[in-house]
């Protein structure tokens, strides 16, 4: 009967997920491409703001989870590396996006669960059945094929995605480690009350560098009009939701399970 329990209980976070994975893609896309806001890290930013906010708000006003605090500099640092990596998948996967067509960078992001599983392997010397290493031999050769072919490929591109997908991959395997090793268990909340504020701090110069002007372009946006405040904070809170689900589904489940589902629905969402 537990067993069951725990079953659709995991079922549930990954459909929770999901869902809120697709609404926040949905608006991204809009805003990024229908309604013309061609910041991406900007918008990031502002997703890793509004999970600073919300996750404190959670915690330390509604109570709904015990605050902890980080023990250790070794587990600050362990926090810090989680949300270096996770900026610098977000970072490269844009820059790789300006050389390489979409279809072509999402079929690099295939190969996320191979990674995983070297990771995974390398930093908690964690074993798969050999059974799902099998399985991901035919993605990889796919992707080799597909890049030998590719009419449109772009070596500095091709590294740039890569290395994204190889970040995310990463940053999978570090937050399954946050969230479930005995010495500095972290619960979802409150890792991403930590991680978060971090990434703002990391985020801030390449937005500064690599979108210029963002802030006044917003303001003048949104003295246009007044709707482009509204996307920004409803998209920011559903970013919460997703991220929080996230990491939810890394700790009920496991780093690979989570990036195979995000490569069976060809999410390119930042987590």
């Amino acid at each position: 009967m537990k067993g069951t329990s725990s079953r659709f209980f995991s079922i549930g976070l990954v459909s929770a997920w999901y869902s809120s994975n697709i609404g926040v893609l949905l608006l991204n896309k809009y805003l990024l491409s229908n309604y013309g806001f061609k910041y991406p890290i900007f918008l990031t930013m502002c997703h890793m703001t509004a999970c600073s906010l919300l996750s404190y708000i959670a915690i330390a006003w509604m109570k709904m989870v015990p605050m902890q605090t980080i023990r250790s500099r070794q587990q600050f640092f362990k926090i810090s590396a989680l949300s270096l990596v996770f900026c610098v998948s977000v970072v490269f996967g844009n820059i790789s996006l300006r050389f390489l067509p979409v279809s072509f960078n999402q079929a690099i992001g295939a190969t996320t669960p191979f990674f995983t599983a070297v990771f995974a392997y390398l930093m908690t010397l964690k074993r798969e059945a050999w059974m799902t290493y099998v399985t991901l031999v035919p993605v990889v050769t796919g992707v080799v094929i597909a890049s030998g072919g590719e009419p449109s490929f772009h070596l500095f591109g091709f590294i740039m995605c890569v290395a994204a997908t190889a970040a995310r991959a990463l940053k999978s395997v570090l937050q399954g480690i946050l969230l479930s090793s005995e010495g500095e268990k972290l619960n979802s909340m409150n890792l991403l009350l930590y991680m978060a504020p971090i990434a703002v701090v990391f985020l801030l110069p390449a937005t500064l560098i690599m979108e210029e002007n963002v802030v006044g372009i917003a303001l003048a946006l949104a003295r246009d009009d007044i709707k482009i405040i509204w996307y920004l904070l409803f998209n920011s809170a559903l970013a919460y939701f997703v991220n929080l689900t996230n990491f939810l589904v890394t700790k009920h489940t496991s780093a690979l399970t989570l990036q195979v589902c995000n490569s069976s629905g060809s999410f390119a969402f930042y987590g």
